[in-house]
């Protein structure tokens, strides 16, 4: 099973990203898919997760600025971030949960950094 990011990267505060994840190596896609985010020296905090009937999670930091969504609620999540601010600067994880209370999965994990 791997968990592929894509979309990190530099971008000034106020401007936008687009994070992706694609899920593989399983036929069945995952219960729950999300993001968490983590900076030097902290625990990875939850970011946004959406589940296969579209149920959505947000943290406070998060809801109104970023949008998380599942097409088809199949195995690929984006995570749209706008009005970015410096302090969501941080290694963003790909999430993945196949059933509740069974093990998540995770992925590499992908900078994000904005600059003020």
């Amino acid at each position: 099973v791997q968990l592929a990011e894509s979309g990190g990267g530099l971008v000034q505060s106020g401007g936008s990203l687009r994070l992706s994840c694609v899920h593989s190596g399983s036929t069945v896609p995952f219960n729950i898919m999300g993001w968490y985010r983590q900076t030097p020296g902290q625990q990875r905090e939850l970011v946004a997760t959406i589940g296969r009937e579209r149920d959505t999670t947000y943290s406070e930091a998060a809801r109104g600025r970023f949008t998380i969504s599942r097409p088809d609620a199949g195995k690929t999540v984006h995570l749209q971030m706008n009005n970015l601010r410096p302090e969501d600067t941080a290694v963003y994880f790909c999430y993945g949960l196949p059933t509740p209370g069974w093990s998540p999965y995770w992925g590499q994990g992908i900078q994000v950094t904005v600059s003020s």
